[in-house]
């Protein structure tokens, strides 16, 4: 099985930014499409931002424009870079990989096989 481990997270200004990781425990970056999502309690994982193996990349209209996601696969390590901050995207945010899937959407959770215990995020 593929391990994800998430960091960056913590407290921010609104207008702030913050960078995530997830370093995988296997060649995973690259080979497998991978995706970011977020969530807050009671109410269903929201895809954030994803990334196919052909680099080809997918955002939530929310996060368009302030967030992005790459990776480095000689560190199999995912990022997600965001900027702007609102309130309204704090969350818990997981990493996620695999495919479980390959014809959901590349921001539904159905799509993913793997997933991060998360890293949390708080703007203020």
């Amino acid at each position: 099985d593929v391990q994800l481990v998430e960091s960056g997270g913590g407290s921010v200004q609104v207008g702030g930014s913050l960078r995530l990781s997830c370093v995988a425990s296997v060649d995973t970056i690259g080979r497998y499409c991978m995706g970011w999502f977020r969530q807050i309690p009671d109410k269903e994982r929201e895809g954030v931002a994803g990334i196919e193996s052909d680099g080809s990349t997918s955002y939530a209209d929310s996060v368009q424009g302030r967030f992005t996601i790459s990776q480095d696969s000689a560190k199999d390590t995912l990022f997600l870079q965001m900027n702007s901050l609102k309130p309204a995207d704090t969350a818990m945010y997981y990493c996620a990989s695999g495919t479980s899937d390959p014809y959901s959407d590349l921001l539904h959770p159905r799509r993913y096989k793997y997933w991060g215990q998360g890293t949390q995020v708080t703007v203020s």
